[in-house]
């Protein structure tokens, strides 16, 4: 199943209404759809280098708002929530997150782990469904979308306009590997100046 919709998308991604199709999938793919847009983005700016910028902008907001439609799931529709969070494996450990969010460390671990969701292969839907179940503030929950989701689309979109197919060879062996590297090497800065702020405080 996963492969045909893979094959789907990209397929999209060559249609006279691709932007159209990049915003659902980009939406959908916040809350519960398991393949991520990057699949289409990619393809889209090699073949219309002029629009990078609206490409970018198009996965971001529209990723962004079908985060926020995966909170409100989580956090007003218990049960189609945890259907998801199941489905995904995450069912059994979102009482874990629930507890370390009581605890201040909880809540900048949280904003680590929703930070990486945004940025890296983790899937995303995930934690912005568990980011309702569990109460998590809106706000912040919609900044670190915007923050993350916009640097990752950005990379993608930047890379595949300067390098065009090397680039998307490059995703192909590498790309989890390497977005997962940056993304941690972001959380470890930030956690350093995190702590460096506050022993001065």
């Amino acid at each position: 199943m996963f492969n045909t919709l893979y094959k789907k998308c990209l397929n999209l991604a060559a249609h006279k209404s691709s932007k159209y199709y990049l915003a659902l999938i980009s939406f959908i793919e916040s809350s519960f759809f398991p393949i991520p847009p990057d699949v289409m983005v990619i393809p889209m700016v090699i073949s219309k280098k002029n629009d990078f910028i609206k490409i970018f902008f198009i996965a971001t907001i529209f990723s962004v708002l079908g985060g926020i439609l995966g909170y409100f799931l989580g956090a007003f529709f218990f049960d189609i929530g945890m259907q998801i969070m199941n489905f995904y494996g995450y069912e059994d450990k979102l009482n874990n997150l629930k507890n370390n969010l009581i605890i201040s460390e909880g809540f900048y671990a949280w904003l680590s782990i929703l930070f990486l969701a945004g940025f890296t292969p983790l899937p995303y839907k995930v934690f912005t469904i568990a980011s309702g179940l569990i109460g998590f503030n809106i706000l912040i929950f919609i900044f670190i979308s915007i923050i993350s989701r916009g640097l990752r689309f950005f990379i993608v979109a930047y890379l595949s306009y300067k390098f065009g197919d090397i680039f998307t060879e490059f995703m192909k062996k590498h790309g989890a590997k390497w977005f997962t590297v940056i993304g941690m090497l972001i959380v470890t800065i930030g956690v350093i100046i995190y702590l460096i702020f506050k022993s001065h405080v």
